[in-house]
This record gives structure tokens, C-alpha cells and sequence, in this order.
């Protein structure tokens, strides 16, 4: 009885912690990352995203931070290599980061691709991943940069990651496609 109760108590407070951080049993059951992994690599994206948004120099809006098994990828748009800099510092400071890696362009001041070009771009590449079952989505994170695509994440497999760079490569509008995307 004690032994139930107990782990009654375990799968409540799993699941209440995976709601306040916007986790679906979903994500976690079809992730490539151990529970503990996935658990860790969210809690260092967002003492990274904490980091830029408490920063003067770094624009928080211009930069995205995401973590894959202690491998941070900072994505976004810069105005300055000082930007650049201390964005790349905030994230090396955090603890359980083992390794940066950026993909950062200059901003353009006249650059016809903005916010709602990258919007519908990011959109179009992550219909194309939804309706294909031979990919999982859930586990690819699409960023959109100057209306280029950016693949992050860790697949199941080399068939799956090149079945999601394809889609990617795909979409009208596209100016060119990054793949970050491991395979377990």
C-alpha cells in the first residue's frame, strides 16, 4: 500500500511539473531524450532565453536558444559581433552546457522576408512534417531566419532527418535550409 502510494505521489508530481512547463505526456512519450535529458536541456534553454532577457546588450527577440542533450544552438539576427558575443557567453555561463554552436545572420535593414514571411514559412515546413508519418515531428523544432528554415532536434533515424530536410527544401519561399537535426 505505502509503495503504491508513493508512486502514486511520483506520477502526479511528474505530471503537474510537465504541465507547468507546457509538456504534453505526448512530447515526452515520443521524444528521442530520456525523460531526464529532455527535462534538463528545457531548464537550460530557459536559463539561456532568462539570460538574454535580462541583458541590455543581447535583443531577446533576435535570438532563440534551444538544447539538445547539453548542445546548445543559438538562431537569430544580429546588429553587432558584440551581440553575438555575449549571447554565445550567456549560454556557455549556463550550467549543463557542453557545447554552442550559432546560426546567426546580420540583420538587413531592406530585406523583403519579415516576421509574417518566416511566420508562413515556419508553418508550411511543419505541415509537411505533421502529415508525413514517417516523421516525427514533435521531436524537430523549426526556427525561421530571413526566411531561411533551421532544423534542430535529435530523430530516430538518418531516413527521418533526410525526410525532413526534403520537406524543408520544399517550400515555396525558402531561401535556403540548415539542418541541425541528430539521429539517436
Amino acid at each position: 500500500m505505502r509503495r503504491t502510494v508513493s508512486t502514486v505521489l511520483l506520477f502526479g508530481l511528474l505530471a503537474a511539473l510537465m504541465l507547468m512547463s507546457g509538456c504534453t505526456v505526448y512530447d515526452v512519450a515520443v521524444e528521442e531524450r530520456d525523460l531526464g535529458d529532455w527535462t534538463d536541456d528545457k531548464n537550460i534553454a530557459f536559463a539561456i532565453e532568462k539570460g538574454f532577457l535580462n541583458d541590455d546588450l543581447v535583443k531577446y527577440m533576435d535570438f532563440d536558444a534551444s538544447s539538445y542533450q547539453g548542445h546548445v544552438y543559438i538562431v537569430g539576427e544580429y546588429e553587432s559581433r558584440a551581440q553575438i558575443d555575449r549571447a554565445v557567453s550567456i549560454a556557455r555561463k549556463t550550467k549543463g552546457v557542453r557545447e554552442v554552436t550559432t546560426y546567426l545572420l546580420p540583420k538587413k535593414a531592406n530585406d523583403y522576408c519579415g516576421t509574417t514571411d518566416n511566420l508562413e514559412l515556419y508553418t508550411k515546413v511543419k505541415q509537411k512534417l505533421v502529415t508525413d508519418t514517417d516523421v516525427w515531428s514533435t521531436n524537430i523544432d523549426i526556427k525561421t531566419v530571413q526566411c531561411n528554415v533551421v532544423l534542430l532536434g535529435i530523430v530516430g533515424s538518418a531516413a527521418e532527418r533526410d525526410r525532413a530536410v526534403a520537406h524543408a527544401k520544399s517550400v515555396e519561399g525558402s531561401r535556403g535550409v540548415k539542418s541541425f537535426l541528430r539521429v539517436k
